[in-house]
């Protein structure tokens, strides 16, 4: 059987959809597994040509061409949430535009390890915390990204605001709560730019990593029951061909209800 992928909005110039964790937007060109991408083909087969296609370079210099039917943008494979998809070439430009000029607002929900400090407020900012912190390749590992010294040329400018909406421990042991290990903060972020793992990289920088980072919670157990990533695209606001603003939520997954239910809302 087919993935199932709930669709959040649809018109006749795209739709939104509620990518599921696991998932990868769009092939690699390495891992056979079906994709985002590949749903889109089955039941939009007309978006085929939509879009910029991925370019692999094989042994001997050969290019691959791998289709990216209709997505102007993506999430990682571990990360839920809100993805874009145009069903025509003019839209698809439409939104990359807007992706570019970062004209469009994403929201994005996650647990992080350790109590994220409360930001200072400013008249700039109000309450949400800054992250403005430059991105390139990690040295050490070529999957990565890291922030500020240590990262590889070019780097890119890449801000990331934030609050915090809640703290919490893992334990109900007076004694435990105190150690490091069994404290949390759930957070909303707001990407300013669009950086590849930006979030990660920017809470890493911090020192709070995301939940079950793959490659960047560093030593760090998986916890809080989450197998996968604990990041979610939460929102998305952006205009309509037709120029109305719009905004497209994705409701919180089982993982993060349960998370809330068992360590938030019982504490």
């Amino acid at each position: 059987m087919f993935m199932s992928i709930k669709i959040l909005f649809e018109d006749k110039n795209l739709l939104v959809i509620d990518k599921p964790a696991g998932v990868m937007v769009h092939s690699d060109g390495k891992v056979k597994t079906k994709t985002v991408s590949d749903w889109i083909l089955l039941n939009y087969p007309t978006l085929k040509n939509v879009g910029e296609p991925f370019l692999i370079e094989r042994e001997g210099g050969k290019k691959e061409k791998i289709l990216r039917p209709g997505i102007v943008h993506r999430l990682d494979k571990e990360t839920s949430g809100v993805l874009i998809i145009a069903k025509n070439q003019k839209t698809f430009l439409f939104l990359k535009e807007q992706f570019q000029s970062h004209k469009i607002k994403k929201i994005y929900r996650a647990f992080v390890y350790g109590f994220v400090s409360d930001p200072k407020a400013s008249l700039a900012t109000g309450k949400r915390g800054v992250i403005n912190v430059a991105i390139g390749r990690s040295q050490k590992d070529i999957r990565a990204f890291t922030a500020g010294r240590g990262a590889r040329e070019p780097l890119r400018d890449a801000v990331t605001e934030y609050i915090i909406l809640n703290k919490f421990t893992d334990t109900k042991n007076t004694e435990e709560k105190k150690n490091v290990e069994h404290q949390f903060s759930y957070v909303e972020a707001y990407p300013k730019t669009g950086r590849t793992h930006q979030i990660r990289v920017h809470m890493r920088y911090i020192n709070h990593p995301v939940v079950s980072d793959p490659i960047y919670r560093g030593a760090k157990d998986l916890s809080l029951g989450m197998k996968r990533l604990a990041l979610h695209a939460h929102s998305v606001t952006f205009h309509l061909p037709s120029g109305e603003l719009k905004t497209i939520e994705s409701p919180l997954p089982a993982d993060f209800k349960k998370v809330i239910k068992t360590y938030i809302d019982n504490k």
